[in-house]
């Protein structure tokens, strides 16, 4: 409605300007004395109304603005509330197991506790092998160096288990694992390759 405002009257002082300037050019008497009052007041009108009218406008583009960045923020932090929820495994429902197939049961056994610590200068892991009863594993993860580390327990390309990524702190994490030969590793990029992964044997 501003915007609308400002450039009508601006469009009325640009026509006002051009008739004023056609009548100077064909009347000798012009400008009159009573001529003269009107026009400056008419002038002064329109140049307050297009002043007032622009104050006003820029005052709504400012707030526009405010709104979209305000908006975008909104946007951002929802997004990224959602990516977090995702890395967390709270980004949606669990998957229904289909009709008629049977929840897998945990496995059985009196489980143990996995301690495991990285190297202080090197890419690597205090033990190249492990070894647990089946049941509820807890992995205890030690990181006394600089670099970002943690462990992941794989077997084929299913994530058994993982720990935070830590740096020079302790952490730990417990799932229930069944016999078998697992993998584990540190999943940031570059530390696998460099020798930062083992031999899991669960018996």
């Amino acid at each position: 409605m501003n915007e609308t405002l400002f450039y009508v009257l601006g469009g009325a002082l640009v026509a006002a300007a051009l008739i004023v300037s056609a009548i100077g050019i064909r009347s000798e008497r012009f400008p009159g004395g009573a001529l003269m009052r009107l026009s400056i007041l008419v002038f002064v009108a329109l140049v307050g109304g297009t002043a007032v009218f622009s104050v006003a406008n820029a005052r709504d583009e400012q707030q526009h603005r405010r709104e979209e960045r305000a908006a975008e923020r909104e946007e951002r932090a929802a997004e990224k509330a959602e990516e977090e929820a995702a890395e967390a495994g709270e980004g949606g429902p669990a998957t229904p197991q289909p009709p008629g197939k049977p929840q897998p049961e945990a496995p059985a056994g009196p489980g143990g506790t996995i301690e495991l610590t990285a190297a202080e200068t090197a890419l690597a892991y205090d033990k190249k092998a492990l070894t647990s009863r089946p049941g509820e594993i807890t992995i205890d993860f030690t990181n006394p160096s600089q670099i970002q580390h943690d462990v992941v327990i794989e077997r084929g390309s299913e994530v058994i288990a993982q720990t935070d990524l830590i740096i020079g702190s302790e952490t730990s994490t417990t799932a229930a694992i069944g016999p078998g030969t697992y993998t584990f590793y540190c999943s940031v990029p570059g530390h696998r390759e460099s020798g930062m992964e083992g031999t899991l044997t669960v018996k």
